[in-house]
């Protein structure tokens, strides 16, 4: 055989997904969480939307926001999760070239839309909250649609110089990924080129995007604790807190482990492959599990909704 892997190549028709590197003898137990947390969160947003969908008192903005939340779940894990399951279970490491850039493109554009529509979320408190008589006439539906949209846009746009510059580089060094997916700095670092302009775009996004969202964020809730404090029973405060209280644990879901990953990325040279590998799937599995569950023990119009369900089906 060739040396195919380490030299005498340039862009090869397919790459190697290595898995977590250091954990190649335990990746089928790896999968037992992998693919359990996968399985929650597959149910769990498909939940969501139909209830949404049979409940005409849930079609407000707050829940079409929730909708958005859980399509990008669906999405984000469905684009890599599938796939390092098949190297856990049957050793299925090749990815194709071109398949590889359509993962990346997918992995962090709907990474950065679920973080839009985070921010829309807290729009959608700020606006109950602040100003209550007011809010199904400032969030209409064809608000909304915007919103949608301008997410959208925003994470397709920021997103897609990924693929286009990563494809430019001249891979000849290796084909390994030492990854469970095509995240863009563990394919850009095979390249055997000067890759600072996809470094520094990639930086300039997760910078701009996480900590921008976050201060939008910050500031709709600094106005909504205004608002909260300023009633006057401690039963009324409690009250209106309850209402953001599963959006606030949806953000500290999604941005802990993701700014968690970011750092541990950038910053973390000594940190272990396989710890990099871990946290980055995490990442890109937890949000998807809880969120549903979140919304699901904490909201009280689909909670009511899925026991209803449940006694139905069963009397």
């Amino acid at each position: 055989m060739s040396d195919s892997n380490t030299t005498d190549f340039t862009n090869p028709s397919t790459l190697i997904l290595l898995g977590i590197p250091g954990l190649e003898m335990v990746h089928l137990w790896i999968s037992i969480p992998f693919c359990t947390m996968y399985t929650i969160a597959i149910l769990g947003n498909f939940t969501i939307l139909f209830i949404v969908k049979k409940e005409p008192s849930l079609h407000v903005p707050m829940y079409y926001f929730l909708c958005m939340l859980a399509i990008s779940d669906l999405v984000l894990s469905t684009a890599t999760v599938p796939k390092t399951l098949s190297i856990f279970w049957f050793n299925s490491r090749e990815i194709d070239f071109s398949a590889c850039f359509t993962q990346m493109y997918f992995l962090h554009g709907f990474s950065v839309m679920e973080s839009g529509i985070l921010v829309a979320m807290a729009l959608d408190r700020y606006v109950a909250i602040c100003d209550p008589l007011r809010h199904f006439t400032i969030l209409t539906n064809p608000v909304v649609v915007k919103i949608g949209l301008a997410v959208v846009l925003r994470g397709s746009m920021l997103i897609l110089p990924y693929p286009f510059l990563a494809r430019r580089w001249p891979y000849c060094r290796t084909n390994i990924i030492l990854h469970t997916n095509c995240e863009h700095m563990a394919v850009v670092k095979l390249a055997c080129a000067d890759i600072r302009v996809s470094s520094y775009y990639s930086l300039f996004v997760a910078l701009s995007v996480t900590f921008l969202d976050i201060f939008f964020i910050v500031m709709s809730y600094t106005q909504i604790l205004r608002v909260i404090f300023s009633l006057p029973t401690k039963e009324a405060r409690l009250k209106t807190f309850e209402t953001c209280s599963s959006h606030l644990c949806v953000i500290l879901a999604f941005h802990i482990p993701r700014l968690f990953s970011f750092l541990t990325h950038r910053f973390g040279q000594n940190v272990p492959l396989h710890f990099h590998s871990l946290i980055a799937n995490i990442y890109l599995l937890v949000p998807p599990m809880l969120n549903p569950i979140i919304y699901g023990v904490r909201t009280k119009q689909i909670r009511d909704r899925l026991l209803w369900l449940f006694t139905h089906k069963l009397t």
